[in-house]
C-alpha cells in the first residue's frame, strides 16, 4: 500500500483529524497552504482514483429476464411440463412453456422499465470545486479532488468530500442530509477536539454531501470517496440484500404448500388407478392431467400483470417502484419509520410565530421559501396599529439581513443563511420588499453574525441627520441593549422577565426563538459593545415546519391500522413538537433518544421493549436507525422505513421496504430503496399504501380464481375416478382450460379498481398466509359446486350414449362457461356481483367476452380442434350449459348475504 494512503488511513482511524491541529493533518497529509503541485495531484488521483461513490451496477436486460425464473412456482411448472415430456404429450409442455415464455417477457419488461425509470432520477449534473494547486485557484470537478488538495468553500456550496478546517470566516453548515440534524451548524477551525466527539458536533470538519449555508472557508481534503462518512453509510449498504418483500414471502409459502398438495393428490390418485387396473401409461397420462389441473398455471402472468398494473399506477401519483414485488409491499406493512427532515418537513427554516411585548400573539401562515401566506391575529386581519408594529418588525428583518430571496423564470429562489431566508419570507408575506426598504433607509455600517457575538446588527440613515440601528439576534443577548419595548400603543418601559418567559414558551414548543430590536444611535456608538437603549419590537418562533400534507397523510396511515413513527437527528424537544403536531405522539415518555438507546443495546430484550413503545426517535445516529428497524422487525413488525439523506441509507436497506425521496434524496438513499417518491411528499406514501394493498387485493382475487377452478378439477377427476368412469378432461383441454380461455379472464381482473375501503382496513398480519377464513370458505364451496356439477353433466352426457369425446367436449364447454360466471364472482369477497358494475373495469368484461368467443372459435378450426378433440354445438346446447352454470353465481351470491348477516349481528 503507498506510504500517503497509510497515512491517510491511520489519521482516519488513529489520528482522527478532528483530534489534530489544522498544521499537523497538513504534516500528514504532506500538503501545505499553498495546496499540492499539479504533477503531485496528477500521481494521487491516479494512487486513489476518482471522488465519486461507486454506484450498483444495474442489471441488463438478459439478467432481468433469467430472473424471472427464480419463483418457485416457476419451478412447479417446469417440473409438470418435463414429466409432460417424458410421457411425450408434446402439445401440454408446449403450452407450459409458452406460458413461462410469455410471463418472462412480460416481468422483463415492466421491471426493465421501472429500472430505468429510477435511474434516470439520479442527478447527471457533475458538481465543480474551487481549488489550489501550487498556490493558484483552480476550478476542477470534484471527482478529480485529491486527500491533501486545498479547497476554497463559500456560500452555497455542496462539500465535496471530507475536509479539515484551515481557515474559516462566520461558516456555517447543513448537515442534516448527514445527520438528520435541520439547523445548520457553526464551524471553528481553531478547535481541537476529544476523539469521542460525535459526527454532529465536528466544528473543526466539514463532510461530503453537506452545504454551506453562509460563510467561507479554506480546508484540505482529508478522506474522499468511501473513505469519506458519506462514503461509510454507502459502502454499509452496497451489496447488502434488502428485506425480502411481504408479497414474496407469502408466495413462496404458498408455491411450497400448492407443489406439497399436487405431490401428495397425484401420488394418491395414480395409485389408485393403478390398483384398480389402469393401465401404466393411463396412469401417467392421469397424474399429468392432476397436475396441471392443480397448478394454477396462469398465475405467473396474471401475478405480473398485476404487479404491472400497480406498478403503473403508482407511477401516477408519484411513486416509482424499482422492484416488481416491492408494488404491494407499502400496503402489507404495518410500521413506518419515517425520517423528519424533509419528509415530514419542508426542510426550510419558516416563521410560523410572532409575539410581541405586549403579549399578543400572531400567527403566520405558509411555509418554505414561496411568500405566499397572510400574518394573523386570532384568525383575524391585523388591525391598523397592528400593522404598523409589524412594519417596524420587518424593517428590522430586512436591514439586517444577509440573505437573498427572488423571483427567476422557474419559480423563487433563495440564498445565504436559512434564517436570514426565512426573515425575508416574512418581510415579503406581509408586503416589504428587501430592495425597497434599503433604498429608504441606505446602510452606512454593519456587524455581521458571529456565533461568539450571537447577533446582526446593520447602521442604516433615517434622513440626513439621523441614523438607527436594527439588531437581530439571541434574545439572551439583545434584552440588555435595550430600555423599551414596543406595544400597538406605544413603547413602555421593558419588562425583561415577560419577555424571557415569552422566549422560553416558543422555546418548549419546539420553535428556535430570534429576537428584534431597533434604536436611534449615534455612527460613533455603532460597534458590539455600545448598543444599548434600543427597543424591544418582538420574537419570532422559527421551525422547520410539516408539510401541509403530512399531518393528514399521518392520519390516513393510522387509519389504515399503520404504526407511524418519527426517527431525527433533532433535539428530542423539536421532535416532540413535531410528532404532537402530527398526532404521533402525546406524551413525552413516547420519545426516546438516541443516548437512550445506547444504554439498552446490550440488552435485546428491553431494547426491544423500548423501542416497542416509542413513537418518536430523536438524537439518533445512523446505525440507531438501523438497530431501530431490526428491533421492530423482530417485534413482528412488516416495516416501511422513509428518508431522504444518506444517513437513512442503512434502515432503508434493511427494512422490508425502503421509500427514498426522489426529488432532493441522495443517490445512496435512492439506491438503497424499493419505491421512490419523485415529489418527495409524504402523502404519496398513503397513496402508495392505497395502491398497493388494491395490487394485493388483486393478486389475491386471481388466486382465489384459479385455486377454486383447479380445485374444482381435482373434484371432478376424483368423482370421475371413483365412479369407474373415464377422465372427464384431457391433459391439452385442462391446459387450454387453465391457460387460454381462464388465463385471459385472471389476466384481466388483475386490472381491478380500487373496491373504495383499503384505507380502511388494517395491514394483514405478517403472519398470515394467502389463504384466509372466507377465501378458503369460498374456495371449499365453488370448488364442490364447479366440481359436482360437471362431474354429473359428464355423467349424464356419457350414460345418454355421446361418446366420451362428446360428453368431454359438453363438460369442457360448462367448465368455461362456469369459469366466465365465476370471475365476476371473484371481484369481491363481500359485494354483490349486482352492485359491482361490470363497466368499472372493461378488461374483464371483454375479456370474459373474448375468452368465450375464442372457445367457440377453436371449435370451428379444424387444427385446434383436432388437438383439444373439441367440435361445434347447437345454440340451445350451449344456452342449456349457460343455465347450468348460472348456479355458480347463485350459490355464491348466497354466501356473501350470508356473511354479511353473520357480520352485522
Amino acid at each position: 500500500m503507498n506510504v500517503l494512503l497509510e497515512n491517510v488511513i491511520v489519521i482516519e482511524n488513529k489520528l482522527i483529524a478532528h483530534t489534530e491541529s489544522a498544521e499537523n493533518v497538513l504534516d500528514f497529509l504532506s500538503s501545505s497552504h499553498h495546496g499540492l503541485s499539479l504533477q503531485e495531484a496528477k500521481q494521487r488521483l491516479q494512487q486513489y482514483g476518482f471522488n465519486s461513490l461507486p454506484k450498483l451496477k444495474q442489471a441488463g436486460v438478459f439478467r432481468v429476464f433469467i430472473h424471472q425464473f427464480s419463483s418457485p412456482l416457476i419451478y412447479v411448472l417446469f417440473a409438470a411440463a418435463a414429466l409432460s415430456i417424458v410421457i411425450k404429450e408434446w402439445s401440454d409442455a408446449g403450452f407450459i412453456f409458452a406460458v413461462l415464455l410469455i410471463n418472462a417477457i412480460i416481468g422483463t419488461v415492466q421491471e426493465f422499465s421501472a429500472q430505468q425509470a429510477a435511474a434516470a432520477l439520479q442527478d447527471l449534473v457533475r458538481t465543480c470545486s474551487r481549488v489550489l494547486r501550487a498556490g493558484d485557484s483552480y476550478e476542477i470537478q470534484s471527482e478529480e479532488l485529491v486527500p491533501g488538495d486545498i479547497v476554497v468553500l463559500e456560500s452555497g456550496d455542496r462539500v465535496p468530500a471530507d475536509m479539515r478546517l484551515l481557515t474559516e470566516n462566520n461558516l456555517e453548515i447543513d448537515e442534516s442530509l448527514l445527520t438528520g440534524e435541520s439547523s445548520s451548524i457553526t464551524k471553528n477551525a481553531d478547535v481541537i477536539l476529544d476523539e469521542e466527539t460525535v459526527l454532529a458536533d465536528r466544528q473543526n470538519m466539514v463532510f461530503a454531501g453537506s452545504l454551506v449555508v453562509r460563510g467561507r472557508a479554506h480546508a484540505v481534503v482529508v478522506t474522499t470517496a468511501l473513505l469519506t462518512e458519506l462514503g461509510n453509510i454507502a459502502a454499509s449498504v452496497l451489496g447488502k440484500s434488502s428485506g425480502k418483500a411481504p408479497l414474496l414471502v407469502r408466495m413462496e409459502t404458498f408455491t411450497h404448500k400448492v407443489a406439497i398438495i399436487v405431490g401428495v393428490a397425484a401420488t394418491i390418485m395414480s395409485v389408485i388407478a393403478f390398483m384398480r387396473g389402469m393401465p401404466i401409461d393411463e396412469v401417467f397420462l392421469l397424474a399429468v392431467a392432476l397436475a396441471v389441473s392443480a397448478i394454477p398455471e396462469g398465475l405467473p402472468v396474471a401475478l405480473t400483470v398485476a404487479l404491472a398494473v400497480g406498478m403503473r399506477r403508482m407511477a401516477k401519483r408519484n411513486v416509482i417502484v424499482q422492484k416488481l414485488v416491492a408494488v404491494e409491499a407499502l400496503g402489507s406493512c404495518t410500521y413506518i419509520a419515517t425520517d423528519k427532515t424533509g419528509t415530514l418537513t419542508v426542510n426550510q427554516l419558516t416563521i410560523k410565530k410572532i409575539v410581541l411585548p405586549n403579549n399578543d400573539s400572531w400567527d403566520v401562515s405558509g411555509e418554505g421559501i414561496e411568500p405566499e401566506g397572510d400574518v394573523t391575529n386570532n384568525n383575524k386581519e391585523l388591525l391598523i396599529e397592528e400593522k404598523k408594529l409589524l412594519e417596524r418588525l420587518c424593517q428590522v428583518a430586512v436591514l439586517s439581513n444577509e440573505g437573498f430571496l427572488g423571483k427567476r423564470d422557474h419559480g423563487w429562489t433563495s440564498h445565504g443563511d436559512p434564517m436570514d431566508v426565512a426573515l425575508l419570507v416574512l418581510a415579503h408575506k406581509a408586503g416589504f420588499v428587501k430592495d425597497d426598504i434599503k433604498e429608504r433607509y441606505v446602510e452606512t455600517a454593519m456587524i455581521p453574525f458571529e456565533s461568539e457575538r450571537q447577533f446582526a446588527a446593520s447602521l442604516n440613515k433615517i434622513n440626513a441627520t439621523t441614523t438607527y440601528t436594527y439588531v437581530k439576534g439571541a434574545y439572551e443577548k439583545l434584552l440588555p441593549m435595550c430600555s423599551l419595548m414596543a406595544t400597538t400603543n406605544n413603547d413602555v418601559v421593558i419588562d425583561i422577565n415577560l419577555i424571557t418567559k415569552q422566549a422560553e414558551n416558543l422555546a418548549t414548543e419546539g420553535y428556535r426563538v430570534l429576537a428584534l430590536v431597533s434604536g436611534e444611535i449615534k455612527k460613533e456608538e455603532f460597534s458590539d459593545n455600545q448598543l444599548k437603549n434600543l427597543t424591544f419590537i418582538g420574537l419570532v418562533g422559527v421551525i422547520d415546519p410539516l408539510r401541509s400534507e403530512a399531518k393528514d397523510a399521518v392520519i390516513a396511515c393510522q387509519q389504515a391500522g399503520i404504526v407511524v413513527a418519527m426517527v431525527t437527528g433533532d433535539h428530542p424537544v423539536t421532535a416532540f413538537a413535531i410528532a404532537r403536531e402530527l398526532g404521533l405522539a402525546n406524551d413525552q415518555k413516547q420519545v426516546v433518544t438516541g443516548s437512550e438507546l445506547k444504554q439498552k443495546s446490550g440488552n435485546i430484550d428491553e431494547f426491544d421493549t423500548l423501542i416497542s413503545t416509542a413513537r418518536v426517535f430523536a438524537r439518533v445516529e445512523p446505525t440507531q436507525k438501523l438497530n431501530i428497524v431490526n428491533s421492530l422487525q423482530r417485534n413482528g413488525h412488516f416495516v416501511a422505513a422513509t428518508g431522504d439523506g444518506a444517513n437513512d441509507a442503512p434502515a432503508l436497506k434493511a427494512a422490508e421496504v425502503g421509500v427514498a425521496m426522489g426529488k432532493y434524496g441522495t443517490d445512496v438513499a435512492r439506491e438503497s430503496a424499493e419505491l421512490i417518491i419523485t415529489d418527495d411528499n409524504f402523502s404519496s406514501i398513503v397513496a402508495g399504501i392505497e395502491e398497493g394493498r388494491v395490487a394485493y387485493n388483486n393478486v389475491r382475487k386471481v388466486i382465489f380464481l384459479l385455486i377454486s377452478t383447479g380445485a374444482a378439477e381435482i373434484v371432478l377427476f376424483t368423482l370421475a375416478l371413483l365412479s369407474g368412469l373415464p377422465l372427464p378432461l384431457l391433459a391439452v383441454q385442462l391446459l387450454w382450460l387453465n391457460l387460454v380461455t381462464n388465463g385471459i379472464q385472471d389476466v384481466a381482473l388483475a386490472f381491478e379498481p380500487a373496491e373504495g375501503n383499503e384505507l380502511k382496513n388494517p395491514p394483514r398480519s405478517p403472519k398470515e398466509g394467502i389463504f384466509n377464513r372466507i377465501m378458503i370458505e369460498r374456495v371449499i364451496l365453488s370448488a364442490l359446486v364447479i366440481g359436482v356439477v360437471a362431474f354429473l353433466v359428464f355423467q349424464y352426457l356419457y350414460a345418454q350414449g355421446y361418446g366420451l369425446d362428446a360428453a368431454r367436449n359438453g363438460t369442457l364447454l360448462l367448465m368455461v362457461l362456469f369459469e366466465n360466471i365465476h370471475v365476476f364472482n371473484s371481484r369481491s369477497e363481500t359485494r354483490s356481483v349486482f352492485t359491482h358494475s361490470p363497466l368499472r373495469n372493461h378488461f374483464l368484461l371483454f375479456g370474459t367476452l373474448a375468452a368465450q368467443l375464442i372457445h367457440i372459435g377453436a371449435m370451428y378450426t379444424p387444427w385446434i380442434s383436432d388437438v383439444l378433440r373439441i367440435h361445434p354445438v347447437s345454440l340451445d346446447y350451449w344456452f342449456d350449459m349457460l343455465l347450468i352454470s348460472i348456479i355458480i353465481l347463485i350459490v355464491m351470491e348466497a354466501h356473501k348475504l350470508l356473511r354479511r348477516k353473520i357480520s352485522y349481528r
